[in-house]
């Protein structure tokens, strides 16, 4: 095949994966979404399938659908040797997705250190996250998170890494995620979020705030698609801890050997 057909090819089944990943979350099948966005379920397939070209038109249509933004589908994807990704392995999703649960169960399978960046942000600023946040702000804390990822990916070590699901509000820290770190999105439904996190005593998600699981809602739905950009996907909602954490290990074990 030409470059330039290789390059199209891949551009349409990175849109195709990322339009399916976003249907997916929404829970709507195929034809819920063809009513939606007034797109023919054999467009939506032969989409999905990255086998069709859709205009741009009809495209915005499904992304408009889908509340996405039309920009996050097309985004070019990143052609990236697998070398470069060593055996770093990083776990990303919203709180409750059983990024820390899971991660340690693979990584005492598999044998490779466990590690979780908000405490190797610590280290490194040498406060708290909390710290960090009340004397600098989000932003002062993304760029702490961008110089420790940028230091882990420079490491040879093994690792899996979990990582905050606010990553992906800084475009360029989260492109060094994706092309330095195998990446495996943990996704769950809002509910699901919002008791793991409750049950793990901590009560902040529903602090002052009695529409909380609708906001969760809208970020969610916001980062689907940047989300949908990781090497694989689990889905753990309604699954027990020990089906996941079976998947999850499978998953990285090819990433991880050698």
């Amino acid at each position: 095949m030409p470059d330039g057909a290789r390059h199209s090819s891949t551009i349409l089944t990175a849109i195709g994966v990322r339009v399916r990943a976003a249907r997916k979350m929404h829970r709507l099948s195929r034809k819920a979404l063809a009513v939606r966005s007034g797109v023919s379920e054999r467009h939506l397939a032969q989409l999905e399938t990255g086998a069709g070209n859709i205009s741009i038109l009809l495209l915005h249509r499904v992304a408009a659908a889908l509340g996405v933004r039309l920009a996050d589908l097309v985004a070019e994807p990143k052609i990236v040797n697998d070398t470069r990704k060593a055996k770093r392995v990083a776990l990303i999703g919203l709180r409750g997705a059983g990024k820390s649960t899971l991660g340690q169960c693979a990584a005492r399978e598999l044998g490779v250190p466990f590690a979780k960046m908000n405490e190797r942000i610590a280290a490194d600023a040498g406060l708290s996250p909390a710290e960090i946040f009340a004397l600098y702000g989000e932003d002062g804390y993304r760029r702490f998170e961008a110089r420790t990822l940028a230091g882990t990916a420079d490491r040879s070590e093994p690792v899996i890494l979990t990582i905050g699901g606010g990553i992906v509000s800084k475009p360029a820290t989260y492109e060094l995620l994706l092309t330095r770190f195998h990446t495996v999105w943990l996704r769950a439904t809002p509910e699901e979020h919002m008791a793991r996190v409750l049950a793990q005593g901590d009560e902040r998600p529903m602090s002052g705030d009695p529409q909380a699981l609708d906001a969760l809602r809208d970020i969610l739905d916001s980062r689907i698609t940047q989300y949908g950009r990781a090497d694989a996907t689990i889905d753990t909602a309604h699954r027990s801890v020990d089906d996941c954490a079976r998947e999850l290990t499978e998953t990285v074990r090819n990433w991880l050997a050698g």
